[in-house]
């Protein structure tokens, strides 16, 4: 985790506001930000410039959780915003004038707070999405105080407002809305739908064990309810369940079902966590095909039938049209209104809303799980990316413990089979977890939220993979090539023929000829000292976390071999316990990755007594003090030949750090005690 290196703009508050809800507008190069009583105008060049601004509509009570937490922040028209909070547990709404241009410097509330009743939930810890389409809210939520009516609502049109079935577990059953999308279906805007995304508590065959599923529903937003059925609710409300699962050795099949995030239909996030019947916890990140949900939703309907009441394929009748189709599309172009729907069509609806097969990920698996590791993944955000090989998927996952993982998704054999973590931004020091995650292509910045700050990011660090050409090659990232001179950014219209870079194999041998690969093979040898019957710590830090690491120790006179038992290889280096003279010499941090080698560090080890370290820091017996005093040979006769050595060379070496900065007086031993 570097986070040094990695160009990073934030901007912090010292209460928690939970910033949650980002909103980009790179025409204007705006970015909204939702947080609790106010919502935040940034400029996405730089969101801590001082042209920041801020609308405030604060709850009736600031505290004891009841602020007015922004949960709705939608574009209406070209100059102005709708933004919902949950005000106290008693949901506003109000328009914002955020100006036509961004020069034109507005930004305040351009109306008298409305009721936010089917457009936000009460609780702000209930989760609320939504999607404004010509001018009309489309929200996932809970509209009542109490939190037992889960709707989807159309609202804020001048046509009636429509919503799922009140109180039937058929449609939904206690869900937690995660995300919605406008998704096209074919060449007709008639024909587009409005997904949901949401996990919900449905009880199994048995009726008894409630069990956490992953759902997916839509509607077509030219709905406007029923004739007779229905009326001021949805006809075309169709759901099914997505399955994210592992396969384990022993051939049981382990469930992400609590999703997490969604992003653009392709990708989502599941996470699962601790509970009592099950020791498995992780997060996932499955890969959804948008032809393999239209088979499923243009399948066979689910129907419970039998002595047991099971979920089967229903086999009777289908109406016609068929339910779940728009009005006035490809389809239905004689029918320009759900209300024309004949009246079996609607019952249909009501009563069969979900579809009997579910939804699996591409390749039937997760592109990416982490399991049993000490943080989950919290929010996605993907971004296309255009290499010198073909197109890419980078993934950056923010986890709950403050961080970004940079990951990228590697295709073989025609599918996405594999992925490699790029490397891990430390976002927030304090570990608050991720939010919220958004993508601006035009500036190539992430923007990264929590409950107590907004960062903003680069896509990119090219400069971080080092100064040699294998470096950038074993990077594998899309975003960076070597140009003959340093890893830099890559644009795939230059037609510079120098620029190496390869996704698929990052193999620098066939990469990296004629940019002098052999001196990149071996480090800068480097003395590091020990104290004897102390721990020591040899630090190594290869740049691509793919890169298995190797130890190797020479002493004098003596070939290089492997560690011994006393030593502990972790992740960032090599831990020696009781350090003893004997195990002093010269330590080789040796890289593999892609069958190429290369040495990473070089580490001659001394290791000093405890009474010449003793000497060394007491400065009133340090040699510096005995100078006036003694002779170099009385002073250095009191230590044995190697540590009269090294104590001459760490002399050496600190008057050379002191001379760096800017010391006046810095002397080594010899000049001291001239012989």
């Amino acid at each position: 985790k570097d986070s040094s290196l990695f160009p990073t703009i934030t901007f912090l508050s010292d209460k928690a506001m939970d910033y949650r809800v980002l909103l980009m507008d790179e025409d204007q190069d705006r970015m909204y930000v939702g947080c609790k009583d106010h919502v935040l105008s940034m400029d996405i060049n730089n969101i801590t410039h001082g042209t920041l601004k801020e609308c405030q509509m604060a709850g009736k009570d600031p505290t004891h959780g009841c602020g007015n937490f922004i949960r709705v922040v939608q574009p209406f028209n070209r100059t102005h915003l709708f933004i919902c909070g949950s005000g106290a547990y008693s949901p506003v709404c109000a328009f914002i004038n955020r100006g036509r241009r961004p020069e034109e410097q507005v930004f305040h509330i351009d109306s008298r707070a409305e009721s936010g009743k089917g457009r936000c939930s009460f609780n702000p810890r209930v989760n609320t999405v939504s999607v404004m389409l010509n001018q009309e809210l489309f929200s996932g939520m809970y509209i009542d105080f109490m939190g037992t009516d889960a709707a989807i609502f159309r609202s804020l049109t001048r046509r009636n407002a429509v919503r799922t079935d009140q109180h039937n577990s058929k449609w939904l059953s206690e869900p937690i809305f995660i995300d919605a999308q406008l998704i096209p279906d074919g060449s007709d805007p008639n024909d587009a739908k409005l997904y949901f995304f949401f996990r919900e508590r449905l009880t199994d065959n048995s009726g008894n064990t409630k069990n956490i599923h992953t759902m997916v529903a839509r509607v077509c937003p030219n709905d406007i309810g029923g004739q007779r059925s229905l009326v001021n609710k949805w006809t075309t409300f169709l759901k099914a369940r997505m399955v994210c699962s592992v396969l384990e050795e022993d051939g049981t099949e382990t469930h992400f079902d609590e999703l997490g995030e969604e992003y653009a239909i392709t990708y989502l996030l599941f996470t699962k966590a601790w509970n009592i019947l099950s020791v498995f916890k992780g997060s996932a990140v499955c890969v959804y095909n948008m032809a393999d949900i239209l088979t499923v939703f243009n399948g066979p309907f689910a129907h419970r039938d039998g002595p047991n009441f099971q979920w089967v394929a229903y086999q009777g009748r289908i109406p016609y049209p068929r339910p779940g189709t728009c009005p006035g599309g490809a389809f239905t172009p004689h029918i320009q209104s759900t209300k024309e729907f004949p009246d079996d069509v609607v019952t249909f609806v009501r009563n069969h809303p979900v579809m009997f097969n579910p939804i699996h990920p591409v390749g039937r698996r997760p592109l990416v799980v982490r399991t049993q590791a000490d943080y989950k993944y919290t929010s996605i955000a993907v971004d296309q990316v255009t290499a010198a090989d073909g197109h890419y998927q980078v993934l950056f996952l923010g986890t709950d413990k403050g961080t970004v993982q940079k990951v990228i998704a590697l295709p073989t054999n025609r599918s996405l089979d594999q992925d490699l973590i790029l490397e891990e931004l430390e976002v927030f020091k304090n570990q608050a977890p991720v939010t919220n995650l958004r993508i601006s292509s035009k500036k190539q910045q992430l923007y990264v939220s929590s409950e107590h700050g907004v960062s903003q990011v680069s896509l990119h660090r090219c400069h971080a993979y080092g100064s040699a050409c294998a470096d950038c090659c074993l990077a594998r990232d899309p975003y960076c090539a070597w140009d003959g001179l340093s890893c830099s950014r890559f644009y795939p219209t230059g037609k510079r023929r120098s620029r190496r870079q390869d996704i698929i194999h990052g193999n620098p041998l066939t990469q990296c000829r004629g940019f002098n690969l052999k001196a990149y093979r071996n480090a800068v040898e480097m003395t590091q000292y020990g104290v004897k019957n102390n721990t020591t710590f040899l630090e190594c830090l290869p740049k691509s976390p793919q890169a298995s690491v190797r130890w190797l120790i020479h002493r004098d006179n003596d070939r290089r071999k492997e560690l011994g038992d006393r030593v502990v290889a972790t992740d960032h280096g090599l831990l020696i316990r009781s350090v003893q003279l004997s195990d002093q010499g010269l330590y080789y941090c040796l890289a593999t990755e892609n069958t190429f080698k290369r040495t990473v560090a070089k580490l001659r080890l001394r290791v000093l007594s405890e009474a010449m370290v003793s000497v060394l820091m007491d400065k009133q017996q340090s040699p510096w003090a005995w100078a006036s005093t003694l002779h170099p040979k009385a002073l250095l006769s009191a230590f044995s030949p190697a540590e009269s050595l090294a104590i001459q060379q760490y002399c050496k070496e600190r008057k050379q750090l002191q001379s760096l900065q800017g010391a006046r007086h810095s002397v080594s031993m010899e000049e001291l005690y001239p012989s």
